[in-house]
Order: structure tokens, then C-alpha cells, then sequence
């Protein structure tokens, strides 16, 4: 009689140890799906007074890619000056505001917004779009893709910003908040190039 207790409980320990071979890899693979994003997602927050702000965007790499610059015969940019760009990698780039702002010492109402860029030599255009849930300037719904979704006559601000040359070679896009007098900075850098917005 003493032995069927402990043969139940050897049985019960080989199933829950057979079960969790099965169920890990499946776990796993389910928590490491964004991670496999060729150009993963980012997360940039802050609040400034009592405004809440963040930013979600695709992180891509330079892989051995020239980034911003004039297209030639012979050299060719991810990212040509003059083109409009999505701001990152995948969807396109959104910013959630909780309260009213301005931005470089516009308006900005509280509410999300895609961010669309123009990058120059020396300023960028930078463009927020009530249009959400965008791949990049057009719609994926299923296997259905829509090009040119993105309309520019629906925006709600337009601003051009000064870009600058940094030292330091950014290999991975970033967007981050940095503290500013009366505010803070969004700040992308990739390449050598760093744009700064400011939000009061």
C-alpha cells in the first residue's frame, strides 16, 4: 500500500516534466517573437509638467548602409535628403501626448499621432499626422497592402528642425527625451546625425 502514493507521485512529476518540455519552447518562442524583428521596437517616455509623452518606433540598423544624404550615380542612401521617410523601421513612428504641448513653439493638441520626417542636409520637416496604424506611408490589413495612405494635407503640424553632425557613429536609430530648460528634447540620432525637437 505504501508504495502506490509514492509510484502516483513519480508518475505525476514525469508528467508535469514531460509537459513542460512540450510547453517551454512554445513559451519561449511566443516571448521572444518582437526580439526577432529585424528592426525592433523602441519605447522612448517622459512627461513633461504634468504631460505624459511617448514615442513607439522600429529601431532599425545601419548594416553597413549609408543612411541620410544626396543619391548619385554611384552612391546611393537608405534615407535620401528630400524624401519622406516614416521615421523608423516597420510601422510608422507614433507619438501619444496626454495634454497640450507645443513643439518647437507650435500647437500640438494632446492626442496620438504618426511622425513622418523629410531629412535634409541641414533641416528636417517634421510632420504629425492624425493617420495611425500605418506601415510606413501606406495600410497592411491581412495579406492586403495599401501604398500611399499618408496624406500630408491632413496633418495637424508641420515644423522644420535643425540637424547636426555628431562624433560618434549611432549604428542602431534612436529616439530618446532629454531635458531641456522649460521642457525636454526628442531626440533622434542615427548615422552621425542628430535632430532635436523641443516639447514645452
Amino acid at each position: 500500500m505504501s508504495s502506490s502514493p509514492l509510484r502516483f507521485a513519480g508518475l505525476l512529476l514525469l508528467a508535469f516534466c514531460t509537459l513542460g518540455l512540450f510547453a517551454t519552447p512554445a513559451l519561449l518562442a511566443q516571448d521572444l517573437h518582437p526580439s526577432r524583428r529585424p528592426s525592433p521596437l523602441g519605447l522612448a517616455k517622459t512627461h513633461v509638467s504634468d504631460t505624459y509623452v511617448k514615442v513607439t518606433y522600429g529601431r532599425p540598423y545601419m548594416r553597413n548602409r549609408a543612411i541620410f544624404g544626396h543619391n548619385t550615380d554611384s552612391t546611393s542612401f537608405l534615407v535620401p535628403f528630400g524624401d519622406l521617410w516614416r521615421t523608423g523601421a516597420n510601422e510608422a513612428t507614433e507619438i501619444t501626448l496626454t495634454g497640450d504641448v507645443t513643439v518647437a513653439g507650435e500647437a500640438l493638441a494632446a492626442g496620438t499621432y504618426s511622425i513622418f520626417t523629410i531629412p535634409g542636409e541641414t533641416t528636417w520637416a517634421v510632420h504629425f499626422s492624425p493617420q495611425l496604424g500605418l506601415d510606413g506611408t501606406g495600410r497592411l490589413e491581412g495579406n492586403n497592402f495599401t501604398p500611399n495612405v499618408y496624406d500630408t494635407a491632413q496633418d495637424v503640424l508641420q515644423i522644420t528642425v535643425p540637424s547636426h553632425t555628431v562624433d560618434e557613429t549611432v549604428q542602431q536609430f534612436t529616439i530618446a527625451f532629454e531635458p531641456a530648460e522649460a521642457g525636454t528634447h526628442l531626440v533622434m540620432r542615427w548615422e552621425t546625425t542628430e535632430v532635436r525637437i523641443p516639447i514645452q
